[in-house]
């Protein structure tokens, strides 16, 4: 019995890694077709011993590599060239210059996973139901381990195809748990949707990082 198990784990394991990448495939062939995609998320912020707690809401739009992000009083957007981040409340728009291998976890690279393909290796772990949603489950382990990230969770929909949410680990022990709901697909968004727009925001201080 010892021998047909240690015979039968790596083709097992072999099994998983395939569903897995066939899976996520599906996914980044579905966000690519879409013109764009808008959707509404929930992050949870849990520290390492549980004592840490935050929860936030945000929108995410995407348009090819393009991305605008809504969350807690800030917005995030990038049109492929340039990374916007502003501030309300302190009134601050700090500029930077898009750098792709530093965007580990930008949503472009959430929501269209076969970005990982290079940084991580990735299982399937079965199916689970959330928040009514029938949704395979998909690990993804970075292959870098001097990354902070330890692991990540991605919970793809049965329905249609695209991520549902997921949960990421950092070695420190926080752990960021995010919920997507309210997915469009194809919503009406052009190129100036993730410029930032001086003429819109009078009186906001930029701080120009490239």
């Amino acid at each position: 019995m010892l021998a047909i198990v240690c015979a039968a784990t790596p083709a097992m394991a072999q099994t998983d890694a395939a569903k897995a990448k066939t899976i996520l495939d599906a996914v980044s062939k579905k966000v690519g077709g879409l013109k764009t995609m808008k959707a509404d998320f929930t992050l949870k912020l849990t520290g390492g011993k549980g004592s840490v707690n935050d929860s936030r809401k945000g929108s995410v739009a995407l348009k090819g590599q393009k991305y605008f992000v809504s969350i807690g009083g800030q917005e995030i957007m990038c049109d492929n060239a340039t990374v916007w981040t502003y501030n309300k409340e302190a009134k601050e728009v700090q500029v930077s210059k898009y750098n792709p291998a530093e965007q580990s976890l930008s949503p472009a690279k959430l929501f269209t996973p076969s970005y990982f393909d290079k940084e991580y290796t990735y299982s399937y772990k079965g199916a689970r139901t959330v928040a009514g949603k029938s949704c395979d489950v998909i690990e993804l382990t970075p292959k870098d381990k001097s990354k902070q990230i330890a692991k990540i969770e991605l919970l793809v929909d049965k329905a249609n195809t695209l991520i549902a949410g997921g949960t990421y680990w950092e070695k420190n022990g926080n752990q960021y748990a995010i919920s997507v709901s309210d997915i469009k697909q194809n919503a009406d968004l052009p190129d100036t949707y993730f410029a930032w727009n001086a003429k819109a925001h009078p009186g906001v201080e930029v701080v120009d990082l490239r």
